[in-house]
């Protein structure tokens, strides 16, 4: 592929896919716009930690002086984790942010579209974007689900983000042919919450059920990936009417602040943080370190 040349791959990374060994891709945004420091970077240090125990390598991606990196150094998360002048790419971003030579953390979707340039076919974050809420005045629609709709790669998530509309966001998965598959569950998960009220397409049991859905999908010639949606661990997940409650006044908030667009998620990430008193920060760290053993366990399926 020509976008192979706007790749930057670290040592580690590299010789894990010339070996054909497993690997598992992450995002920079819940590093540079997501968490907090110092939370970020420990969480960033300890994903990628339980992903090694496990036997795979882990592939953080973000884009640092206009060139894709696939896996960072220590120095690189470092400075993703603490520099305020860490721009924030979508796919719609890529071109110009890597013609100018620039720096920014990527979403879900731009780094699906780094892992698959790269030949990864797993990738693990906290949730992914979607409808937000009261779109129909505003038809705000996250590009995750265009992605997810076009670019084969597996998404390893506790659902979509508790601050959207869950409902239409199935709904769109569903019209662009995305499968939703339940980790040991039947209902989508809410973020911070293991329940929505809302079913998953299919229910697989364990990271091999999982790999063969995946490995079917791509030998079938299908496009677009496929979301794993991975509740929270139960001792850490908080309860849907006090999620509900924080949310409802953090989008109030956000309505009056005149906050849109690629700001209104990390405002309000950090207003349900304030509101919730930390606790949901602590639920957000807890299921990305659950996500990324899931991630794990599946891509060492994928390569058995």
């Amino acid at each position: 592929m020509s976008g192979e040349r706007y790749l930057d791959f670290s040592k580690e990374v590299k010789a894990a896919l010339e070996q054909d060994r497993p690997v598992v891709a992450l995002e920079s945004t819940i590093i540079a716009h997501g968490m907090p420091y110092p939370e970020n970077l420990e969480v960033a240090r300890e994903v990628e930690n339980i992903i090694r125990e496990y036997g795979v390598v882990p592939a953080t991606i973000a884009i640092i002086g206009g060139k894709i990196k696939i896996g960072l150094t220590k120095k690189e998360l470092e400075f993703l984790a603490t520099s305020k002048e860490v721009l924030k790419a979508s796919r719609r971003d890529l071109s110009i942010i890597i013609a100018k030579r620039l720096t920014a953390s990527t979403t879900v979707a731009a780094t699906m579209v780094g892992a698959y340039l790269a030949g990864i076919q797993v990738f693990v974050t906290g949730g992914i974007g979607g409808v937000h809420r009261g779109v129909e005045k505003t038809f705000d629609v996250s590009a995750d689900l265009q992605e997810l709709a076009r670019t084969p790669v597996a998404v390893v998530c506790s659902g979509a983000k508790a601050i959207l509309d869950l409902c239409l966001t199935l709904e769109y998965l569903e019209t662009m042919g995305v499968p939703v598959l339940g980790f040991g569950t039947e209902e989508f998960p809410a973020f911070y919450c293991r329940e929505s009220g809302l079913k998953v397409d299919y229910t697989v049991n364990n990271a091999a059920e999982a790999a063969e859905v995946i490995r079917t999908k791509w030998d079938l010639g299908l496009k677009g990936g496929i979301v794993i949606a991975n509740p929270i661990p139960g001792k850490f997940a908080l309860p849907k009417d006090y999620m509900d409650r924080i949310i409802e006044e953090s989008l109030k908030e956000a309505e009056k602040a005149g906050i849109k667009g690629k700001a209104l998620t990390p405002f309000l990430l950090n207003k349900i943080n304030e509101l919730g008193e930390g606790k949901s920060l602590k639920a957000n760290i807890e299921l990305v370190k659950n996500n990324a053993l899931v991630g794990a366990k599946i891509a060492y399926e994928l390569k058995s």
